[in-house]
């Protein structure tokens, strides 16, 4: 009991050791260059199957501008994990909220070298709201447990990919992660820390399932340099709208006496692999190239805040449908 209240107050740290399969847990490295010129996410973690032919850790290196997804399989036995902070190793490479290193050279990709975080703007964590889940994460049946490590940091640090050699220095990064049984049968995700003055913007709705039922469950973080501004179900925040087409995601919501609308650019996505209860066959298209379009006002329409962020990350995946007609008024 003792080790499950620490792991859920500390929710950037490994949450599997112990757990039955299936389960999953992955961390999100978003690194962009000073120039924007060059994007990636890294994606390091495990998958546990009762099948050993299943099971295995891994890395994803996802080349945001030429939409290049190489997935780096490794046995279980090549991830550690601490357990007193967030300091993962897969093979040769090292994750912590502090840096990463990266050390892959097989038949699909060479990419080498150590990146540096600096400032970082965690996520804050309280006994009553530990993390972006808020209580939620206190709920031991949920299917998918989702945490912000990191909304802004700077970088520095070089990168060896193949042939190309990639200068980080002054560049912004971000950090999340997600663990559980199975991604979500649906969900819109996104996320941009690139806006004209320091703001952070991510946002997700899923298909949420809990104790044989469904709902519509979403978590926003609006960061905007020093506040922090959540709307999430759990708050008792109301979506409005979300529409989704070909070309962009608008979704307007409401709560705390204040109004947020999005306005997110879609963009040629690549495929990543995602967890599921099987394996990790989830196909889950992704962007890093999108737009995130935002204003934040009063209900009474006095404006807050507003930007226009670039190089922004954007899923639209699974049932989605499901989503729209659940939130949107008949």
């Amino acid at each position: 009991m003792r080790e499950w209240i620490d792991l859920t107050l500390h929710p950037d740290r490994y949450h599997g050791a112990g757990k039955r399969p299936p389960f999953f847990e992955g961390w999100y490295f978003k690194l962009v260059t000073p120039d924007e010129a060059r994007r990636f996410a890294v994606i390091p973690g495990i998958f546990l199957s009762d099948d050993p032919a299943v099971a295995h850790s891994f890395v994803q290196v996802f080349d945001g501008v030429s939409g290049k997804v190489t997935y780096h399989r490794y046995p279980v036995e090549a991830f550690t994990a601490a357990k007193d902070r967030f300091e993962v190793c897969v093979g040769r490479c090292r994750f912590s909220a502090e840096s990463i290193m990266l050390d892959i050279d097989d038949d699909q990709r060479r990419v080498q070298g150590e990146i540096r975080f600096s400032g970082r703007v965690p996520y804050p964590v309280t006994a009553l709201s530990p993390g972006i889940m808020g209580p939620f994460a206190w709920l031991p049946v949920m299917e998918c447990y989702h945490g912000i490590v990191s909304m802004d940091h700077g970088l520095s640090g070089t990168l060896q990919v193949d042939d190309e050699t990639i200068r980080l220095d002054g560049g912004r990064g971000y950090i999340e992660k997600d663990w559980g049984k199975s991604f979500p049968a649906g969900w819109v995700w996104m996320q941009s820390n690139h806006y004209e003055q320091p703001i952070s913007l991510s946002a997700s709705i899923a298909v949420t399932p809990i104790m044989g039922i469904w709902f519509p469950g979403f978590i926003v973080a609006l960061w905007d340099g020093g506040a922090i501004y959540t709307f999430a179900t759990y708050t008792g925040a109301q979506v409005e709208r979300l529409a989704i087409s070909d070309h962009k995601v608008e979704w307007t919501m409401r709560g705390g006496g204040k109004r947020l609308h999005i306005d997110a650019g879609r963009a040629d996505a690549s495929v990543l692999p995602g967890p599921d209860r099987h394996e990790m066959g989830k196909r889950v298209p992704e962007t890093l190239k999108a737009t995130i379009d935002f204003q934040l006002i009063e209900l009474d329409g006095t404006p807050i805040l507003s930007g226009s962020g670039r190089c922004a990350g954007l899923e639209v995946a699974g049932e989605v449908e499901r989503l729209l007609k659940a939130v949107n008024p008949k």
